[in-house]
Order: C-alpha cells, then structure tokens, then sequence
C-alpha cells in the first residue's frame, strides 16, 4: 500500500512535506491549481481517511458513479466534506456576488511590520470561523505562518475542512493564487433556475401549478443531474447552481466539493478556453476493481497503479459528458454520460487510460443474475426511502429489480439486442416462472411495478428505432424507402399489441415519429402521389415502389389506432379523475354530518351507511 503522506508527491511539485509546499513556490493558472489540489485533496481527504479507517472505509461502488446517481442515505460524519471555489482573477469583495470572510493576501514589496499585521488579521479571521476547541492549537501552528499563502494550504486542509461553508482561491496581484476567502456562502438560486429551466424545456408553464407539480422533480432530477448529482444535501446543491451561475457569466474558474455522503470528489472546470454551456464535470473516488477483471487487474499492477493492492483500490476519475434536454427523444432523461475513465497513479499523478472499471454492460448483466438468484450482496435505496442491504427473500429482490431497471434503464434502451434479450430472459424468466406465483401473490402490487419497468424499457427501445427511421437510419446505417417502411410497420404493430401496459408519453413519440416518417416530402412525392399505372407523363411504379405504397397505408391505419388508443386512455383519465373528485366530495359531505351530529349529541340526521343513489343511477 502507498502511504498516504506521499500520495501525488511525486506530481512535479516542490513539496517539502506532506503538509507544505516549498516556500515561494507560485501555483498559476487553473491547470497548475488542479494538479496542486488534487494533491492535497486525494492526499489528505481520501487516501488519508481510507488507511487510517482500514476496513471500515466505506469504498465506493462502481455504480456510484454511473448516472443516473444514487441518493446515497449515509452520512460518514468522521469523514471529511469540503467546498471551494478558485478564481483565475484577483477578488473585488465589494462587487462579488457571493459571501465570504475575506483573507488578505500578502502585499507585495511590504516590509516585515506590515506582513505581520496582515496575518495577524487573516489569523483572528480564521480563529473567528474555527471551533473553540481546536484554537488554541491552531493559533500555535499559524501564529508565524501566513494563513493566506498557498504553500500552507495542505496544513490548513483540516480546518477547512470541518468548516460548515467553503473557502475561496484567486489570483494576488503577481498571478499567483493565494487563500482568498473562508465560509463562504455559495449563491443557490435553485428555485428560480429549477422553474426557469423548466419553462424553457416546455416542463412548466407560468402560473400552471397542476403541471409543476406533475413535473417537478422530473425537472429537478435532470438539472442536477446536468451538473454531476442527484438531488441532494445542501452543501452539493450550492455547489452545483454556483457553478451553473459562474459558468453562465463566463468566469474562469474551478469549483470543487466533496460530500461526507458520496465520499466523492466533483470538480466543475470552466478555463474559458472553449465557450461552452456547461462546466466540464468530473468525479474522482477511491474504487475496488472487481475481482473478475483479471485483464484490468494485471494491467494496473504491472504499470504500478494501485493504492491498495492486497484490496485492488484504485484513485478512479470519471468524466462525464452533458446532454441537452430533448423532448422527442425517448431517452429525454439522459442529463449526463460517461465520457472517459483514467487510474490516477499514486505517486506520480500520471494517468492510465483505456481500462472499463466501471463495467457498464457486463456489471450489470452479472449483478441482475445475482439478484434473481438471491445472491446480491450490496446496499441499494428503494424509492429514495428504503434501504436494501440483502435479496434473500422475493420482496427484497423485487425491490432491487425495481431499484436496478430504475438505475439502468438508459442503458438497456441503448444497448444492442443481444444484450437486451439477455437481460430480458433473465427477468422473465423470473418474473413470470410459474415457480413463482405463489411467492408473488403476497407482493403482486410490487410484482406489477418490476412487470411495468420492464415493459416501458421494451417499448422505449421500440420507439427508439422509431427515432432513428425516421432519419432513415437502423443499426447506424442508411435504409432504403422500402425498409424503413416495412421495419416502421413492424415496429407499429408491435405496439399495438403491447399497448396492454399503456404509457401515454412513449405512444405520443412513436405517433410523432411516425409523422415524420408518414410526412417525408420524397416519399410522398415519388411513391404515394403518382399513379400506379402509366400514364399522365410518368413512369409506373416499380414492384418495390408499391409496396412502399401498400406498406405506407398500412402505417396511417396503425398510426390512426395508436391516436385513437391516445384518445381512448385520456378519455378514461378524465372520467377517473372525476370519479375521484366525486368521491372526495361525498367524503367531505359524510365528514361534515358525521361532525354535525356529533355537535347536536347524536339529534340530527342519522347517517347512512351506503350513499343514496344518484337520480341518473336510481
């Protein structure tokens, strides 16, 4: 195992100790700052912790770090949780648009009286946000070293630290960062941008408070999700609008946070090198490779990659790339992806790429086995409320199917269909064994959810093919006329068929689809509009250009059922609704006599024990 005292001391940094710099030694520009800093916080926030907690560190799990993420429902109050915010700018504190407690730096060309006076001030400022109990010890160990210079900053980690606000770097007037700031209030306008952004994706509309809050946390959701979290506590909300704000001013900057519940790094990098809508996003963690990765395994050994290598854990970054809210898409949820994963060496910092850890498909195909088996062992949260540590009886593995397509379901919409009819014959397999059914009568409610997941995936990956057709694409290549039409139709069909477990949503993108299929100006010009015969000056249609026609009426008579279907369903809907409201009322009416004849002592109208018929009904 490396020690965590030289963890990235071998980063091309003048380090004297694990806690100091060596004095004088300028950190400039936002690329430098990162190295420095992941130095520091790899160092003294994960490596540290992890060696000194042993087997009790709570490692994080490879899909932890695959999005959608997970609400984690632990809190590790003894590890450590920071926020920070660098600017590539010197700080103007009357015209920052954020608080902070403001550490000066060193004036240039200042003799020692005045050097002194400045930390002095900088030191009653730090001692003023520092717990009682560890002042005395501080003011110790900073009474002749300055706060403010970045050479101290590993010294002052622990501190920070336990700070229940972040602290801020910027640039001095040399160009060299310096600590800027300590508990410092990041701006969170999460409701005004929660409702801004979800009027402008078509989520919200002004004053309609019945569709905000059908579509309220599916706005939340993806928002956060832009930016790297689910939604979560306080300090990675601030965090995460901060750096959407910093971002949308077009500031160079690096803004970090590390969470006592995901026991992850975040870094949001905006170095104004590219203009672009979002920060790049990335998240480094202290990960166990799975022990059937033999390949992976031997690569990072040999290379000397390893942190831990009795435990196989390694220093993982992932970055990750945003994706714009599009509403025809029928992954329209997809917020963020995974763009690439680098083992961070130990020692030098360099970084080793080309390795799957994370494992995308073949985690998941051999984690769904294990949980139909019964054999899963790991800790999920169901619905964001339950906790799952164990699938030994069928409730509990039901509840981490859910939990599992729920977490997965992009990806198996994505992947090919040998993958998916994999993983649709494990789960059928399951779900619907005959074996089965008397385990499931107890739990048919939950059985019907995993039953409906399972379904919307199969006809999402229908209408997937849908969206691509409709580019006159399949598989990634060009079709002709005559098989998008005919595999259009087959899909079409399909549908109908399914349409058992109704999903209003995919059916309205697949009709969608299909109109731009139906309304593609060639196809209507060449194939529908002209004779079939000769005549009028053009040419008969070949055997293949009728039937595309032939294929082309049958899609506006499955398009036409899939519509009337649509208008079926929300004709239901309205009735359901009324029904509702009509029970409500009569509740309210029974609750009113029922207190109107507790008030009078019983002498008022009795009441009834079934509800009079309606004159409609009578």
């Amino acid at each position: 195992m490396v020690k965590w005292q030289e963890i990235l001391s071998q980063n091309g940094l003048d380090w004297t100790d694990e806690d100091h710099l060596a004095p004088g030694t300028p950190i400039r520009g936002l690329e430098e700052l990162r190295r420095f800093l992941d130095a520091v916080h790899i160092r003294l926030c994960l490596a540290k912790p992890y060696q000194e907690n042993g087997d009790n560190y709570p490692l994080v799990e490879s899909r932890e770090l695959l999005p959608s993420f997970d609400n984690a429902m632990f809190e590790y109050k003894n590890l450590p949780g920071f926020s920070l915010v660098a600017f590539e700018r010197p700080l103007s504190y009357f015209s920052e648009r954020f608080q902070y407690d403001q550490i000066l730096p060193a004036p240039a060309g200042a003799d020692q009286a005045a050097l002194r006076a400045v930390n002095q001030a900088n030191l009653q400022t730090m001692l003023s946000r520092v717990p009682r109990v560890h002042q005395d010890i501080f003011r110790s160990q900073f009474a002749r070293d300055g706060v403010s210079y970045i050479a101290n900053y590993p010294a002052l980690m622990p501190y920070l630290a336990n700070l229940d606000r972040g602290h801020v770097l910027a640039e001095d007037s040399a160009g060299g960062f310096h600590l800027a700031g300590i508990y410092a209030s990041f701006v969170n306008d999460i409701d005004s941008a929660l409702k801004r952004f979800g009027l402008k994706i078509g989520k919200f509309a002004l004053g309609d408070s019945e569709l905000y809050a059908k579509n309220r946390m599916f706005v939340y959701q993806f928002l956060m999700e832009l930016y790297g979290f689910p939604v979560v506590s306080e300090r990675r909300t601030s965090a995460a609008m901060f750096a959407r704000m910093l971002n949308r001013r077009g500031e160079r900057f690096l803004l970090r946070v590390l969470g006592q519940t995901d026991r992850t790094i975040t870094t949001y990098v905006a170095d104004g090198t590219t203009v672009q809508a979002y920060p790049q996003i990335d998240k480094t963690a202290l990960v166990a490779v799975d022990s059937d990765q033999q390949e992976a395994i031997d690569a990072i050994a040999r290379e000397g990659f390893f942190l831990d290598a009795e435990k196989r854990v390694v220093i993982l970054r992932v970055r990750y790339r945003q994706h714009r809210y599009n509403p025809e898409n029928v992954r329209q949820d997809r917020a963020l992806s995974v763009a690439g994963q680098e083992i961070v060496h130990p020692l030098t910092g360099r970084v080793l790429k080309g390795l799957n850890i994370i494992r995308d498909a073949t985690n998941m195909y051999l984690r769904l086995n294990d949980i139909v088996r019964g054999e899963y062992q790991g800790r999920v949260v169901y619905k964001r409320n339950e906790i799952i540590e164990s699938t030994d009886h069928d409730e509990n593995r039901l509840k981490v199917l859910s939990y599992w397509l729920t977490k997965h379901q992009r990806r198996i919409i994505d992947y090919s269909d040998d993958f998916y009819g994999k993983v649709a014959g494990v789960l059928q397999g399951y779900l619907f064994s005959p074996e089965k059914d008397d385990a499931f009568e107890s739990v048919r409610e939950l059985h019907r959810e995993v039953c409906a997941r399972l379904g919307y995936i199969q006809q999402a990956r229908h209408v997937r093919v849908l969206e691509e057709l409709k580019e006159r694409m399949y598989r990634g290549q060009r079709v002709h006329y005559r098989r998008m039409m005919q595999l259009s139709l087959e899909i079409a069909n399909n549908l109908k068929f399914e349409i058992v477990n109704f999903f209003p949503e995919l059916v309205e993108k697949a009709v969608a689809c299909l109109d731009r299929i139906l309304s593609d100006r060639y196809l209507v010009r060449t194939y529908i509009h002209p004779p079939e015969g000769a005549g009028a000056g053009k040419p008969a249609l070949s055997r293949a250009g009728l039937e595309i026609r032939k294929a082309y009426g049958a899609l506006v008579s499955a398009q036409d059922e899939l519509k009337a279907a649509l208008r079926l369903r929300a004709v239901k809907d309205r009735e359901k609704e009324k029904d509702r409201e009509k029970d409500g009322a009569s509740r309210n009416r029974e609750a009113k006599d029922s207190a109107r004849d507790m008030a009078s002592g019983g002498r008022g109208r009795a009441p009834q024990n079934e509800p009079s018929a309606s004159p409609a009904t009578a």
